[in-house]
C-alpha cells in the first residue's frame, strides 16, 4: 500500500473515491475542503492506494490553535475516513501515515467522527487499538457534528415513501400544495431572500448563524458543481421558506432550512422536505440524510418539536459512535482540552454582556 498526497488537478480522482467508497460523505469531498479553506481550515487530501487503486480517503482540516506565537494545529476530518472500517490492516496504514504528516504540521491532534452507527463495539475498539480515545457527546449539539439524526432510506418509489410517513405528515405535506405553496429552484440571486429568511428563523429559534459570505462560499463551491441545490417556496408571490441540500455519491443530507414568521400554517417546510426527497430520488440516492435531533426523546426538551418534524417522516433514528481523538502531545491535548475552552467561555460572556448592554 501507498499513500497518495492529492493535488489539485486529482480532484476527479478523489472525490470519485470519497463519494462511492464505504462510508462516502459530502463532508469528505474535496469541495467542502475548499468551503472550509475560506473559514481559516486549510485543506489535506489523502488516499491510501493498494495496486493503484484506492482503498481509503481522508479529507484532513488543519487549523492553527489561535494562541499568538505557538506554531501548532489541529488536524479534523468531519465523518471521516471513508474506508472499510472492517480492514484493519488498511486503517492501520491510513492513521499511521495520517500521524506522520501531522506530525510534520506540528498537529497536537486529530479528531474523527466516523459515519458509523452506534452500537459498534468492533470499530471503536479498533480505533482505541489505535491510540484515539472516544469521546462522549451529550445528547443534544454539543459534538462538533450532530450525534443524532433521521436518515431516510429511498429504496421504494416515491408513493410507497410517501405513505409511510405518519398521516399528519402526508396531510401536511397535501395541505400546503392545496394552499397554493409552490416549491421552486432556487438560483444565485435567490440566496439573499434565503438567507434573509434564515436571520429571521435564527432570531425566532435562538441560535447563531454565519455569515452571508459562507453561504456565497458554498454557492460557488458546491451549487455550481451539481453538489448543492437551494430550495424556495414560494406562497402568493413571496418567499416564505427555504433550504438548502447537498448531494454527493448516491446520498443526499438537508442541510439548512429556513422559515418565516408569516404563513407558517400553510406548511411550507413540509412542501421542503417532500421537494427535497423527491429530488434525492430523481438522482437515484439511496439515502436522504435529515440531519440533526436530540438524542433527548422528552417531550419537556426544547428541541423536541424538531423531532417531532422529521420523525413524522418515517427515517431511521441514528446515533453515531462519536468523536474520537489521537493526541500527538499531552501537553498541548491538555491545553486545548482545559484552556482554550475556559477562554473562549470567556470571551463568548464578554460579547453576550456587551450585546445586553447596547440592547438596553
Amino acid at each position: 500500500m501507498e499513500l497518495k498526497i492529492i493535488k489539485q488537478n486529482e480532484k476527479d480522482y478523489f472525490n470519485d473515491f470519497m463519494a462511492n467508497g464505504p462510508k462516502g460523505h459530502i463532508l469528505q469531498s474535496y469541495e467542502w475542503g475548499e468551503v472550509k479553506r475560506h473559514t481559516g481550515w486549510e485543506p489535506i487530501r489523502l488516499l491510501v492506494e493498494d495496486e493503484g487503486k484506492p482503498v481509503a480517503g481522508i479529507s484532513i482540516l488543519k487549523r492553527r490553535i489561535p494562541i499568538p506565537g505557538l506554531n501548532k494545529c489541529i488536524f479534523y476530518a468531519p465523518r471521516g475516513p471513508v474506508a472499510d472500517y472492517t480492514d484493519k490492516s488498511t486503517l492501520r496504514f491510513l492513521f499511521s501515515k495520517v500521524k506522520t504528516v501531522a506530525k510534520k504540521h506540528g498537529a497536537i491532534m486529530i479528531k474523527i467522527d466516523p459515519d458509523i452507527k452506534s452500537p459498534n463495539e468492533k470499530v471503536i475498539n479498533t480505533l482505541k487499538s489505535f491510540g484515539f480515545k472516544h469521546r462522549e457527546s451529550g445528547p443534544n449539539f454539543e459534538g462538533v457534528q450532530p450525534n443524532f439524526v433521521f436518515r431516510l432510506p429511498l429504496d421504494k418509489q416515491l408513493d410507497e415513501i410517501l405513505m409511510d410517513f405518519h398521516h399528519k405528515t402526508r396531510y401536511n405535506i397535501r395541505l400546503a400544495k392545496r394552499r397554493g405553496v409552490k416549491v421552486k429552484e432556487g438560483s444565485k440571486e435567490d440566496l439573499k431572500a434565503f438567507y434573509g429568511i434564515l436571520q429571521e428563523t435564527c432570531i425566532r429559534d435562538k441560535f447563531l448563524v454565519r455569515g452571508y459570505d459562507y453561504f456565497e462560499t458554498i454557492w460557488e463551491e458546491l451549487g455550481k458543481k451539481g453538489l448543492a441545490k437551494l430550495f424556495m417556496a414560494e406562497y402568493e408571490g413571496k418567499y416564505i421558506a427555504g433550504s438548502l441540500a447537498f448531494i454527493f455519491g448516491d446520498k443526499a443530507w438537508y442541510m439548512y432550512g429556513a422559515s418565516s414568521n408569516e404563513n407558517r400554517n400553510v406548511m411550507p417546510n413540509y412542501a421542503l422536505q417532500w421537494a427535497m426527497i423527491e429530488w434525492a430520488k430523481q438522482n437515484n440516492c439511496k439515502l436522504y440524510d435529515f440531519r440533526g435531533v436530540s438524542g433527548d426523546l422528552s417531550p419537556d426538551n426544547p428541541l423536541y418539536g424538531l423531532y417531532r418534524f422529521k420523525k413524522g417522516f418515517n427515517g431511521e433514528f441514528t446515533e453515531f459512535i462519536g468523536e474520537f481523538d489521537l493526541p500527538l502531545s499531552s501537553f498541548f491535548y491538555f491545553l486545548w482540552e482545559r484552556a482554550i475552552p475556559t477562554y473562549r467561555q470567556i470571551r463568548r460572556n464578554a460579547v453576550n454582556l456587551v450585546r445586553d448592554v447596547k440592547n438596553q
